[in-house]
């Protein structure tokens, strides 16, 4: 299948937008850029009371930036704007005047991870593990790092960035706070998020728009941060030490 980004919005008032990418979600520009846009038109639809964020397919939600889009950077520009990527979604979802309601059926790697920081209320299945692994190829998860510290605290950000290679399951990350409900499966979570949806359908509509401000008050700066952030990444991307991790990875996928 095509990669795309949809949205499908209810009677009632309930949007989703669903993204995929026959790569295991991973995104590349390109759809980053578009989802961020249809984040923010969807948020701005005056018939729009809510937002479901999801993710094609039933494995993996998403497994970060496209690694072949990383492995052709070669300038600290062409760096910051693959950077960027991830930063204006996550932007889109905190400058969103309704609320978003995450939906992870399964794994989430690096700007995965980040996407769901970004959410709201995010709900999740067992199989919904999450790493962290940009230090495998010799950066860091600066970009999504203040979305996900956000949510479960440095402490546990810092576990996670300096454990890369491993993968924290559901219930960990329930307990830290990133997932807000974890379920056997995508059919009781489906059902728990239609639950959801509907119950804040039911709510004043001023009153929940106020409670996104309040929700994220202390991140106004993020416009800036998370620019300043891609840029460090972009940098990094060009050291020796990236490069022939890059490479190295690219021959076991060959």
């Amino acid at each position: 299948m095509s990669p795309y980004v949809t949205t499908d919005l209810s009677p009632e008032g309930i949007a989703t937008v669903t993204f995929f990418h026959p790569a295991q979600n991973s995104l590349p520009g390109h759809l980053l850029q578009l989802l961020a846009d249809t984040i923010e038109q969807t948020g701005q639809n005056p018939n729009a009371k809510i937002i479901i964020l999801k993710s094609g397919g039933d494995r993996t939600f998403c497994a970060g930036a496209s690694f072949d889009e990383l492995a052709s950077i070669q300038t600290e520009a062409e760096g910051l704007t693959f950077f960027s990527g991830f930063a204006k979604v996550i932007n889109a979802c905190r400058c969103s005047p309704v609320l978003i309601i995450g939906r992870v059926q399964g794994k989430a790697v690096g700007g995965g991870v980040g996407l769901a920081a970004a959410t709201d209320y995010c709900f999740a299945t067992q199989h919904a593990a999450v790493r962290l692994s940009e230090l495998l190829i010799g950066i860091g998860p600066f970009v999504v790092g203040p979305a996900i510290e956000r949510k479960i605290g440095i402490a546990s950000f810092s576990q996670m960035t300096l454990n890369a290679p491993t993968f924290y399951e559901a219930a960990w990350a329930k307990e830290k706070g990133l997932f807000s409900e974890v379920y056997e499966n995508t059919e009781a979570m489906d059902a728990a998020i239609e639950a959801f949806a509907q119950q804040l359908i039911q709510y004043n509509p001023d009153a929940l728009h106020k409670l996104k401000k309040v929700f994220w008050e202390g991140t106004e700066q993020w416009d800036t941060l998370l620019l300043e952030r891609a840029a460090l990444s972009g940098s990094l991307v060009l050291s020796t030490h990236t490069q022939t991790a890059i490479a190295r990875m690219k021959s076991k996928n060959q």
